[in-house]
């Protein structure tokens, strides 16, 4: 394994218990979720990364509610020039 920050091999693979909140109403009454994934540590510069289990991504719990739509390019220069004409 290299760092891709600093391209040192001295990673190293540390277990860890991360907590994740959402802020929506669906997981309001929910405890927070606590994977625990393994985390790789770059001990040159300190870079890191996890992942999250397919089972809770699968699970949705990450996921907004309604689903999100993003606006095209074609829409937010549409909306500036509008917003600049008045």
């Amino acid at each position: 394994m290299i760092c891709p920050h600093c391209q040192s091999v001295s990673l190293s693979v540390i277990p860890a218990e991360i907590r994740l909140y959402r802020n929506g109403p669906r997981t309001l009454s929910h405890p927070p979720l606590t994977p625990s994934p393994d985390i790789r540590v770059c001990l040159d510069c300190g870079w890191s990364e996890f992942s999250i289990p397919r089972s809770w991504l699968s699970a949705g719990w990450l996921r907004p509610m309604r689903p999100q739509v993003v606006p095209s390019r074609v829409e937010i220069a549409t909306s500036d020039v509008a917003a600049l004409a008045s």
